[in-house]
């Protein structure tokens, strides 16, 4: 017997803002698949984001050395982080070409492609030489880690909403990126076991390699779990009803151009936020502070990776906290808020970071990541996949997603140490800009509506 979502798809029937849905709506798979859906999801975002993570933490304190040793540190600096967006800049591409597959094959054929992708590309990382062309492969890995990582996230969202039950999409659709902090907590510790275990010359010479090279393990197990996992509920609907498009991508640029930009808008916060908070102020403690203080600028970095780790561990908490009540309060309301909330942390923060005090450091790492920009992530997870339709809600997922993530996360560390540098290694400069950040995510959270509760087997968008 079809569910009361096939029958209204069957029946034609889609909603433009449909309301709160009021039942206790099972799961549309069963409790087995629900779990496996969820632990596809989370180990997948745990490769992704430790691929990410741990080139991130690089670039703060690697890779300058290591590859771009013949320019002065700032320069160096700006060279890893300049790395470090490319792989943000490839990450569209992948969204548009993952996107496009994943709502014509289906999730789970373009959920093993992608981890397969950026877990071989970061891998690699590993084995590169040192030197100019060490430094040239590297930006190759990190264009191939980019593109593969363009629809992962926004695959494991889709697919645990249109897996969850209504009432609790919030929730359910958050646990994936638990994985995501799982993957950045392994990675920030693994470097500060190295910090703490290794002088900086040790890791500069070979041990900044295990890190990369341990990245295997983690595709060899999300592979085996996703080879496991069945397809989505309303994809199946779709080839069900023969509405499967042929051309996705077109239709989101054609018929979605508001929830896109909404999206997009919405990502500037949060993903930025989320950039600025693990890897620039790790960046700004070892460059800006650890000279001003006299101290050296590897035992300040240890402040900033304890702080991220303090933060990161704090955000398994958080952000399903923040998609369950999202589920109560509604899903604007809670990313409002949490723009609000990092917009006006952004300056007291900086200030903090700026003392060089480790308690400050993980006061304002904390707030920022976790109660600021995941507060923002525990409400997207859901929000996004309700606010298209179901013709090409993967493509529309993936390319807001990423798009905003070029456009936030990838120029943030660019930018913010470029603005840094020019004021002197001035603190407020970016308070200042995460600031605008928040102003732009309040814009397109006001383009947006209330999407709670809506029926993911609707055609339509939840705003036009």
């Amino acid at each position: 017997m079809p569910t009361d979502h096939q029958a209204a798809y069957a029946a034609g029937s889609s909603f433009s803002a449909p309301p709160v849905s009021t039942s206790t709506e099972a799961a549309p798979v069963s409790p087995e698949q629900l779990r496996r859906a969820i632990l596809t999801s989370a180990v997948g975002s745990a490769l992704e984001y430790y691929d990410f993570a741990i080139f991130g933490l690089a670039t703060a304190l690697i890779f300058s050395h290591v590859f771009f040793s013949t320019l002065d540190a700032n320069a160096g600096l700006l060279a890893s982080f300049a790395t470090y967006g490319v792989g943000f800049l490839a990450r569209p591409l992948g969204g548009l070409f993952f996107g496009s597959l994943g709502d014509r094959k289906g999730r789970k054929y373009v959920l093993l492609v992608t981890i397969a992708i950026m877990g071989v590309s970061t891998t690699l990382v590993g084995l590169l030489p040192a030197g100019p062309a060490g430094a040239i492969g590297l930006v190759v890995l990190r264009l191939i880690q980019g593109f593969g990582a363009g629809a992962e996230q926004a695959g494991a969202s889709t697919l645990m909403a249109e897996v969850a039950p209504a009432r609790r999409r919030g929730f359910f659709a958050a646990l994936p990126f638990v994985g995501i902090f799982a993957g950045f907590g392994i990675a920030t510790a693994t470097f500060s076991i190295m910090q703490h275990m290794l002088d900086q010359a040790t890791i500069l010479a070979w041990a900044w390699r295990i890190p990369f090279l341990g990245s295997v393990v983690l595709i060899a197990v999300a592979i085996w779990i996703r080879l496991r996992l069945r397809e989505s509920p309303t994809f199946k609907a779709l080839e069900g009803q023969r509405s499967v498009a042929r051309s996705p991508m077109t239709l989101v640029m054609k018929e979605a151009r508001r929830p896109l930009l909404a999206a997009v808008l919405m990502r500037f916060a949060e993903q930025g936020g989320s950039t600025i908070y693990t890897t620039i102020v790790i960046a700004f403690l070892g460059s800006v502070v650890a000279p001003r203080h006299g101290i050296s600028p590897a035992d300040m970095s240890r402040i900033g990776t304890t702080g991220a780790l303090v933060a990161t561990l704090s955000s398994v908490v958080t952000t399903p906290f923040f998609g369950a009540l999202s589920d109560r309060l509604g899903r604007r309301t809670v990313y409002r808020w949490g723009a609000i909330f990092m917009l006006l942390w952004a300056l007291p923060a900086w200030w903090m970071v700026n003392t060089g005090d480790p308690t400050w450091v993980t006061v304002a790492m904390v707030g920022g990541l976790a109660l600021g920009s995941n507060s923002m992530l525990g409400a997207q997870c859901a929000h996004f996949a309700e606010l298209f339709g179901n013709r090409y809600r993967y493509s529309g997922v993936a390319l807001a997603r990423e798009v905003g993530a070029v456009l936030s996360g990838g120029l943030a560390p660019i930018l913010g140490i470029y603005l840094i540098g020019k004021a002197g290694g001035a603190f407020w400069v970016m308070g200042v800009y995460t600031v605008v950040l928040s102003a732009l995510t309040l814009v397109g959270v006001a383009l947006s509506v209330e999407t709670r509760g809506r029926d993911l087997t609707a055609l339509d968008d939840a705003v036009r």
